[in-house]
Formats: C-alpha cells, sequence, structure tokens
C-alpha cells in the first residue's frame, strides 16, 4: 500500500467531498508575505553543488513530529483547511498561472521549504509558514498546537481564477507529481526518481525537500521550478520547464544525481499508475464497470526504431519484466481508450485520463525499461510502476545526468506510422465460435485471444488472406489461427487459441505482428498469460441441449 500512500489521501478526500482530487486547497503564502526573509543569490549550478556536497555527508531524516492535532487528522479535516486566495504565491501578477501551498498533516511528515526567484535578480526569498494564512473553522483542529514553521507538503499550479481557474500541476509527497491536459482530470503520477523498486532491498522513496519558483511574465503559460532531491542513497538537483499549454502539459526535466552509496537499482523518469481490469483480464472485474485503469499499455518506442505495444496485467502475484534497449526514443503508460461506454464509471472519470509519455533528450545508452505489476483487489492501489534502469551500475560518488521530456497528454505525441494494436480481448477457447465448449465434443482446455490492429493502410488491404500473423510464444501450442477484416473498425483481428503442454504455471510470454510479404505492418504485441493451475482448467457443465438453442431434447 506505501505506493499508493502519497496519493490515496487526495483520492480520499474526492470520495467524501464529491470534489475532484485536483480542488483540494491549502493555505498559500506569496512573495509578497508579511514577514519576508533575507534574500540570497540562486543558480542552477549552485543548487547542483549544493545537491553534490549534501551526497558527501550522511543522510539525516528531517520528516518532523507533527503536533496531535494534524498527526491524528482525518482526511475531512484536512481537506476542511481553507485559505486565504488572495495571497496565493503570484496573485500580485495577475497573469496566467497562480501557485498554492498544501498544508502538513496525516502522513505528510516531510516539511517542504519554498523559495521565489526573481527573475531579475536572481535572488531567492524563502516562503514561510504562518497559520495565519489558513482558515480552520470548520476543522477539529487546535490552532494553539500550531507553533514555528512547519513549511509545507506540497504545491500546486493551477490557472489563475480571471482564466477560468483549474488544475494544472501538482507535487505532494515523496518525489510525486501529477500533471492534466484538456480534460483537467488527474490519472497516474510521475516521480522524481526510483531507487530500489524491485530488488534485494527496501524499496527508497526520496523526497523533494526544497523548491525554487521563478516567477514568469504575466501572459506566460511556461514557468521554471527547481528542486532539491534527497534520500538515504542519493541527492539530485533538478529543473524543471513546465510549459502549461490548453491542450496538454509539457515538462522538459534536467535531473543530476549524486549517490551516496552504491544503489542496486536505479529508476529513470518513474511513473506509477493503476491497472485493475480491462478486457483481457477480468479477474477483478466483479463490478458493474467493464474497466477499471488509469493506463491500459506501456508503449514502446525502441532506439531501433521498433514500437512496442505491451498490455498491462493485474497479476496474481508480483510480476516484474525489463526491455533491453538503446537509447530508447520514448516510452510511456498510456490510457489509449477514452469513450465513457468502456468504463461505465461516473465518479472516477477514467476517460478523462492522460497519458504520460518520457522522451529522452540526453544520451541515455544502453539499459532497459522495466515494468511493476502488482496484484490488486481494487481501483485504490497504485499498482503499476514503469521506468529507465542504465545497464552501468551506479557506484557511490558518481555524478549523473538525465535529460527528458515529460508529456503529459491524452495520447503520446508521437505514433508509429504503421498499424497500431487497437484493443486486446482473451476468453476461454478450444471450441468454435457461435457454439458452447463440449456441445458437440469433449471440451480440452484452452485460451482464446482476439488482437485488434488499426491503421490508416489498412482499409486498402481488406482481403485477410493478404495479411499473414507472426505470432510466438515462450511455451505451449497454438492452434485455430484466423485472421479477420472488421469493417467497423477497419482493421484486422488475429484470433488463436492457447494449448498448455504441461502443468506449468509459469507466465507464457507472446508476441504477435502482422506482415504482407515479409513486409512488417503493424507495431509489436507482447503480452505475459498465467496460465491458471492444472486442476482449474476446465469449463462450467454445460446443460445437454438437442440444438443450438438449449432447448432441452
Amino acid at each position: 500500500m506505501q505506493r499508493r500512500r502519497f496519493m490515496k489521501v487526495s483520492m480520499a478526500l474526492a470520495a467524501a467531498t464529491g470534489l475532484p482530487a485536483g480542488l483540494f486547497r491549502a493555505g498559500p503564502l506569496r512573495a509578497g508575505d508579511a514577514t519576508p526573509g533575507p534574500e540570497t543569490p540562486f543558480s542552477f549550478e549552485w543548487l547542483q553543488q549544493q545537491a553534490r556536497q549534501q551526497a558527501r555527508s550522511a543522510w539525516t531524516d528531517t520528516r518532523q513530529t507533527l503536533p496531535p492535532t494534524l498527526a491524528s487528522m482525518d482526511p475531512l479535516d484536512f481537506n476542511a483547511i481553507r485559505y486565504d486566495s488572495s495571497q496565493s504565491l503570484w496573485n500580485d501578477l495577475q497573469g496566467q498561472l497562480d501557485i498554492e501551498f498544501f498544508h502538513v498533516g496525516m502522513g505528510f511528515r516531510q516539511p517542504v521549504r519554498m523559495y521565489n526567484v526573481n527573475p531579475r535578480t536572481g535572488l531567492a526569498r524563502e516562503i514561510h509558514f504562518r497559520p495565519e494564512l489558513y482558515s480552520y473553522e470548520q476543522t477539529h483542529i487546535d490552532r494553539s498546537q500550531l507553533k514555528g514553521d512547519l513549511g509545507f507538503a506540497g504545491f500546486r499550479v493551477f490557472k489563475a481564477p480571471q482564466i477560468n481557474a483549474h488544475d494544472i500541476v501538482s507535487f505532494l509527497g515523496a518525489s510525486y507529481f501529477r500533471a492534466v491536459d484538456k480534460a483537467q482530470q488527474y490519472g497516474l503520477s510521475a516521480r522524481g526518481l526510483a531507487v530500489d523498486t524491485y530488488s534485494d532491498r527496501p524499496e527508497e522513496f526520496p523526497d523533494f525537500t526544497r523548491f525554487w519558483f521563478v516567477q514568469p511574465g504575466a501572459r506566460s503559460t511556461r514557468f521554471t521550478l527547481y528542486a532539491l532531491l534527497d534520500s538515504p542513497g542519493v541527492t539530485g538537483a533538478y529543473r524543471f520547464e513546465i510549459d502549461c499549454l490548453a491542450e496538454r502539459v509539457v515538462m522538459e526535466v534536467d535531473a543530476h544525481l549524486y549517490p551516496r552509496r552504491d544503489i542496486h537499482q536505479l529508476g529513470i523518469a518513474p511513473m506509477t499508475s493503476m491497472f485493475s481490469c480491462g478486457g483481457y483480464e477480468r479477474r477483478m472485474c466483479d463490478t458493474l464497470h467493464p474497466e477499471l485503469h488509469d493506463s491500459d499499455r506501456l508503449a514502446m518506442w525502441r532506439g531501433n526504431d521498433e514500437w512496442i505495444c505491451r498490455p498491462l496485467n493485474n497479476p496474481d502475484r508480483p510480476r516484474f519484466n525489463t526491455f533491453t534497449d538503446n537509447s530508447p526514443k520514448g516510452f510511456g503508460l498510456v490510457q489509449s481508450d477514452h469513450d465513457f461506454r468502456t468504463y461505465q464509471d461516473t465518479v472516477d472519470s477514467y476517460h478523462r485520463r492522460p497519458s504520460l509519455w518520457v522522451e529522452p533528450t540526453t544520451a541515455w545508452g544502453e539499459g532497459q525499461i522495466a515494468l511493476l505489476e502488482l496484484p490488486t483487489t481494487g481501483e485504490t492501489m497504485d499498482n503499476i510502476v514503469s521506468f529507465w534502469i542504465p545497464k552501468e551500475p551506479v557506484q557511490a560518488g558518481e555524478a549523473l545526468h538525465f535529460g527528458y521530456r515529460l508529456h503529459w497528454s491524452a495520447l503520446p505525441p508521437v505514433r508509429t506510422p504503421m498499424a497500431r494494436v487497437h484493443a486486446t480481448r482473451s476468453g476461454i477457447g478450444g471450441f468454435t465460435e457461435g457454439w458452447a465448449p463440449g456441445e458437440h465434443y469433449p471440451p480440452v482446455w484452452a485460451r482464446r485471444f482476439a488482437v485488434d490492429f488499426t491503421g490508416e493502410g489498412l482499409r486498402l488491404l481488406a482481403d485477410p488472406a493478404r495479411i499473414e500473423p507472426v505470432i510466438t510464444v515462450s511455451a505451449g501450442q497454438l492452434k485455430d489461427i484466423q485472421v479477420l477484416f472488421i469493417p467497423e473498425i477497419e482493421g484486422f483481428r488475429v484470433l488463436f487459441d492457447w494449448y498448455p503442454t504441461d502443468d506449468s504455471v509459469e507466465p507464457v510470454n507472446m508476441r504477435l505482428f502482422i506482415r504482407t510479404a515479409e513486409r512488417a505492418l503493424s507495431e509489436t504485441w507482447l503480452y505475459q498469460h498465467f496460465p491458471p493451475a492444472p486442476d482449474k482448467r476446465n469449463y462450467p457443465a454445460w446443460p445437454q441441449s438437442s440444438n443450438r438453442w438449449g432447448q432441452a431434447g
């Protein structure tokens, strides 16, 4: 549950109040604080030096013991904290963007220090927490316990009130952050860094402990944010150039990392999402919703120009897979279907969830794209994690640099010119479509897969005889392979049945693409199937009938 811990608070508040998770506001401070601190010079080079020096010292746990009134508060109290909206960071600017700060409390015990940077002078001034900036009237919080500078838990960026106010970006908890596209709906999360997510050591969650905001121009939708990252294993200096466009949010990330110790598994550009169930994985779909997920696939544009579609799973036990690559061109967790009818969800708006695409901007070299899938019983736990792992071991005392661009949008900004995987479906196999298993022959257990491909060029190849599916599996046997043209999607469906050849329950890796005359037509579909135990490989008892319609014989 740790993986969702930092984000589930806002989701619980949304469920309790009926408000979108992005609207939870905590009292902010503007640069014109009544008790301003001294101005100090700031630059990205200075921040890198600070992170480097900090890495040479032992890590210090700076999480604070909160006053009992904050430590014991429930989500309803947290949400009831109000603020003076006139005290937002850039309120005096009356511009396109503004910033407000989240209150500490509950599980948010790491005080995060905030600084406002004057773009003309390069001088930074700290923004201090003061209880006077908040209204606690609708809470059970004992204000007399709020003594000293408790810091903040995080912040949110929003379109200023005169520009139809709505959330754009939110940083809250450890190094987690999220952004929205034009649908204005939060979905999956990104992180500054992942450390030992799936290794023989406990996972480490680095914190962003300080932020520096450079005030933008009044008409600008782009601003610069700097952050200091700290954890027992690594420090980091980050620069975010964040473009809050009308259709999407684009972040240019410049990360300089300084390991304190050897790190077994360093995760670059990590993203965290949720997949409970979908059209091909219905183990946990015993609800009125046909599908429940923030993302449905991992998409990869490999360094050799191959495009990969890997549908996500909700496995019965943790599964960790890696995909070796050299200088990847991009990867991301994608919500490919934005049709309300797919989800039938009126609370969490899964049809409005954005995708997140990572585009390297520096030479990443050799490494692996990692995918961790954890079992989950519902939609309240993030169970999907993906990130880049450099090939070379990470050693204490090194200085590492990674540049990348994050695209928060309905779909990735780039896509293959070839045919794409439109949908994946799976169900019982071993029988002729239109009949029931065992009606005319003893059933033999099998699993049927249907993979749909769509693309502009496929409309010119409406003859299935011209399409050759190229399918490989790591175990078992394939039978009844078919190719159908589906006019409704103007594409092709590849059907096949997978039969086990032994009692193994180890995952079966499947790979499929379509071609014609030795020319590849599509991206590559990868899938991991989990065979059931031998005693589960059976069909329901079907009633005897004299004809297809089930009338008694």
